[in-house]
């Protein structure tokens, strides 16, 4: 199966009630938080999984911690680095299977093949957009950014439909873990589309 998550921003106390909980997270502390996050991926992820986590797993710096803590979420982790990601320790980076800024896949959706484009940050035209393709992103939390992002996608599908009765319909889906339907867990691509109706 394929998973796919951002923005679990581990060790950052300013997502929590330690700190100033800008992402109005429902933890007090960090230990909460990990353990709560470690707990719902360990029952629902398997070694033979590959798990997508596009970005901000942690803040930036060396954390033996943040190690040992990443080793004991299972899966095959793909990461697609973010702005905070800090992968020069290479005992860090070798728990993931692979590193990159940007990524393109497939999976499926009601039992249909598609294609997704994976990236930290949401990007207003990507590759396939009006032919189908999903972008899955993170980055932007559950903020007004991420509304006038999805608002502009919106008004670009209207355009487009204007001039082509036939236009395909844009999709793009913030797998920040702090978006409710994605409640700190990886989703499933399916889990993620239906969470989002």
């Amino acid at each position: 199966m394929k998973y796919y998550i951002s923005d679990l921003h581990l060790f950052h106390k300013n997502v929590i009630g330690e700190g100033n909980n800008f992402d109005n997270r429902p933890f007090d502390t960090l230990e909460e938080m990990h353990k709560y996050i470690k707990e719902k991926w360990n029952r629902k992820i398997t070694n033979g999984d590959t798990v997508y986590i596009l970005g901000d797993v942690a803040l930036r710096g060396i954390n033996t911690k943040l190690i040992a803590l990443v080793a004991k979420l299972k899966g095959n982790k793909i990461l697609i680095k973010g702005k905070h990601d800090d992968v020069r320790d290479l005992r860090y980076s070798n728990l993931f299977d692979e590193i990159v800024e940007y990524k393109e896949v497939t999976d499926t959706l009601n039992k249909q093949t598609v294609k997704l484009v994976l990236s930290h940050y949401p990007i207003l035209m990507w590759k396939g957009q009006h032919r189908g393709t999903i972008h899955l992103y993170g980055h932007v939390h559950n903020t007004f950014e991420n509304e006038f992002y999805q608002e502009c996608l919106k008004s670009l599908y209207e355009l487009n439909k204007l001039k082509n009765d036939n236009a395909t319909q844009i999709s793009a889906y913030n797998v920040g873990a702090m978006m409710s339907y994605m409640n700190y867990e990886p989703r499933t691509l399916q889990e993620i589309v239906d969470g989002c109706r």
